[in-house]
C-alpha cells in the first residue's frame, strides 16, 4: 500500500498484551496476609469456644522472671499481633498470673507464631497453680512444633472429681523448650477466660441472658446466699451468729 507521497507503507495488526495474572496473584496474596493478620488477632471474638465465657486478663496482676527492654508484659497484653513478651535470661522462662480472689478459669489460652519467631517459639511449656507461690501444683502442659495461633491449654480433669475447669488464685507458666534450642521466647499473647454468670445455657447450646451475675467462687457462694437465705450467707454476714466483723480494706471505698 502507498500513501499519497509515493511512500510504501506495510500495515501491521496493533499487539494486543496478552492477560497475566499478576493483578489477581497480588489480590490473593494480600488476602491471604489479612487472613493471617485476622487469625492471630488477639480481640477476635467470632471463636465459637467462647461463648458464655468472658476475659478475666485485668483481674490479675502479670508478672514475667525477665524481659527485654519494651518486651514485656505489657507488649504480652496488647491488643496488637505484632508485639510479645521476649525473655532475657536462662530457662525456664516464667511467667505468673495473680489473681486477687480465686476464681474458676474454663479455658486458657496462647498466642505463639512460628513464622516470625521462629527459634523464640516455645515447644514445650508447663503450666501450675495453686493458692499461691508456697502450693504451686502442675495441671498441664503443652507440647508443639511450629505453632502458628492461638493454642488452647487442656483443663480437662482440672476440676473438682475430675471435672473440667481449675479454680485457684495464681497460674504460672514455664517456657521449658523453644525450636531449634534456642535461648530466648516469644510469647505473642494470653487469654484467662472465666464463665460469664449473666449468661446461661439453653438445652439447645443459645446463650440466653441470666440474672445471676457469677464468676468464680465468690459470685457462686452470693447466689447461693440469696436463695438459701442464713444457710448461704458467708462467715463476714452472720454476724449475730458468732461471725467474723468485715475488715475495712474489703468495704466499698465511699467518694467524698
Amino acid at each position: 500500500m502507498a500513501d499519497p507521497l509515493g511512500n510504501h507503507v506495510i500495515m501491521t495488526e496493533p499487539i494486543t498484551p496478552e492477560p497475566t495474572d499478576e493483578g489477581d496473584s497480588d489480590i490473593a496474596a494480600t488476602d491471604a496476609a489479612e487472613e493471617d493478620e485476622e487469625e492471630l488477632d488477639p480481640f477476635r471474638d467470632d471463636d465459637p469456644t467462647l461463648q458464655g465465657l468472658r476475659n478475666i486478663n485485668s483481674l490479675a496482676s502479670w508478672t514475667v522472671s525477665t524481659h527485654k527492654p519494651t518486651c514485656g508484659v505489657s507488649a504480652l497484653l496488647s491488643p496488637a499481633p505484632h508485639t510479645y513478651w521476649q525473655s532475657d535470661g536462662p530457662q525456664p522462662h516464667t511467667l505468673t498470673i495473680h489473681f486477687f480472689k480465686l476464681v474458676h478459669i474454663a479455658k486458657l489460652r496462647i498466642l505463639l507464631d512460628f513464622r516470625k519467631d521462629e527459634s523464640y517459639t516455645p515447644t514445650r511449656m508447663q503450666f501450675l497453680a495453686g493458692t499461691g507461690h508456697h502450693d504451686l501444683c502442675e495441671f498441664g502442659g503443652w507440647e508443639g512444633q511450629q505453632p502458628v495461633g492461638w493454642q488452647n491449654v487442656p483443663l480437662d480433669g482440672c476440676g473438682v472429681g475430675g471435672g473440667r475447669g481449675l479454680r485457684c488464685f495464681l497460674v504460672q507458666v514455664r517456657v521449658l523448650e523453644n525450636h531449634q534450642n534456642g535461648k530466648d521466647t516469644h510469647v505473642r499473647g494470653v487469654q484467662i477466660f472465666a464463665r460469664d454468670g449473666r449468661v446461661s445455657q439453653k438445652e439447645d447450646g443459645s446463650d440466653v441472658e441470666s440474672d445471676s451475675s457469677g464468676m468464680g467462687m465468690l459470685e457462686e457462694e452470693e447466689a447461693l446466699g440469696k436463695k438459701g437465705g442464713a444457710r448461704g450467707k458467708s462467715l463476714f454476714d452472720l454476724k449475730g451468729l458468732g461471725g467474723l466483723d468485715e475488715p475495712d480494706w474489703m468495704r466499698d471505698p465511699i467518694v467524698r
